[in-house]
């Protein structure tokens, strides 16, 4: 691709809330920066209010925002407009569709206007999708970029897409900003910890349509784990509405002292977060990747996902983490006791530095911008 080229990405957000699309979104204009610096880059943020700089972007990076309109019947109508009248006036050589919720708008626009359009899907956006408008935008899209091989397979069973219309472009983290460090005397202090007392983290948003992370699951599992690791601690780091729920949980297993729901945690403290725990768990079923597993493991430390989601690609299909069942509670027992015991079948999840430097070659930022140049090239 032409470095001047015009591309248009239209996206959620970036700025006003920090999901893992968000993040994403963040890496990509990011990496388009970098590969395409002479590019003509526009960027639309559905959900964003305006800023009054660019917080740490190209200063020739145009943002447009649409998130002013948030709280009115007509914000979807008006990021609509916004694009549609940018797509007749500025005419992009490429529009990137951050979310499949945006394909049904391009697949219009490149009929009228013949300008190819690009799709990001993540994970249970596009699973088990029904919707027909949003099935012909991901059928007459020029090319569809997952973020896990596990979504890209399912779209390929579930919609008849061929593979050749998906191509890989994996979730990526800041290596800078996560690394291996010895358990903060800080936050063992913060939660009443023992330096030596073994800690499993979870970091999820407590909202009751994402109880698919698997956290109950950790929590039922505690019971049979304090059998074995009496003096066990599970912290979980996250806000949301379902925090009510999960406290009558811990409860009604008599789990008080076993558990600290951390609340929401600030990315300042994130590293430190992960450098505390021995062991990161997340047996979620419906993870689109997981970025949290990266961010984990650039800190050196193991992780458990589940095995019927995206935590299959973060994991690289059990080479990086262990991967268990999720809806097998004696199965995430077993496996978090043995990780925990140190008897684990892969050593490389007890050789911190190695493991740390595994992801980077795999998932790292210049891997992710690599990977960019190759698709736009």
């Amino acid at each position: 691709m032409n470095q001047n080229k015009k591309i248009h990405v239209w996206l959620p957000g970036i700025f006003d809330y920090k999901g893992g699309i968000q993040v994403y979104s963040a890496f990509l204009v990011q990496a388009l920066e970098q590969v395409l610096p002479n590019s003509n880059r526009c960027i639309f943020l559905k959900n964003d209010r305006p800023k009054t700089d660019n917080l740490g972007f190209d200063p020739q990076t145009q943002f447009h925002f649409a998130g002013q309109w948030n709280s009115t019947p007509w914000h979807t109508a008006f990021f609509s407009s916004q694009v549609l009248r940018a797509a007749i006036f500025n005419k992009p050589d490429l529009i990137i569709c951050g979310h499949v919720n945006f394909s049904p708008l391009a697949a219009n626009i490149s009929n009228l206007f013949n300008i190819p359009y690009w799709v990001i899907v993540h994970g249970i956006d596009v699973w088990n999708l029904d919707e027909h408008a949003k099935i012909y935008g991901l059928q007459n899209v020029n090319r569809i970029i997952s973020v896990s091989q596990y979504t890209g397979d399912r779209l390929v069973q579930e919609q008849n897409i061929s593979p050749n219309q998906i191509s890989l472009l994996p979730n990526t983290f800041d290596e800078t900003k996560f690394g291996i460090a010895p358990k903060p005397q800080y936050l063992l202090k913060k939660y009443s910890l023992k330096l030596k007392q073994p800690v499993i983290l979870t970091i999820a948003r407590l909202a009751g349509e994402e109880r698919y992370k698997g956290y109950d699951q950790v929590i039922r599992a505690l019971p049979e784990i304090i059998k074995t690791i009496p003096n066990i601690h599970y912290l979980i780091g996250g806000k949301g509405g379902d925090r009510p729920r999960i406290e009558k949980l811990i409860q009604d297993l008599n789990l008080e002292n076993y558990v600290t729901l951390a609340g929401f945690i600030p990315d300042e403290e994130l590293a430190d977060h992960y450098n505390l725990c021995d062991v990161f768990a997340l047996p979620s079923k419906a993870e689109g990747f997981g970025i949290v597993y990266l961010e984990a493991m650039a800190c050196g430390k193991p992780c458990l996902g589940g095995n019927q989601d995206g935590a299959i690609d973060a994991l690289c299909n059990g080479q990086l983490g262990a991967l268990v069942d999720p809806d097998s509670i004696e199965q995430i027992t077993e496996t978090l006791v043995t990780i925990l015991q140190g008897r684990y079948t892969n050593p490389l999840m007890y050789n911190p530095e190695a493991l740390r430097q595994r992801v980077i070659d795999t998932f790292g930022f210049k891997q992710f911008q690599k990977k960019l140049y190759n698709l736009l090239t």
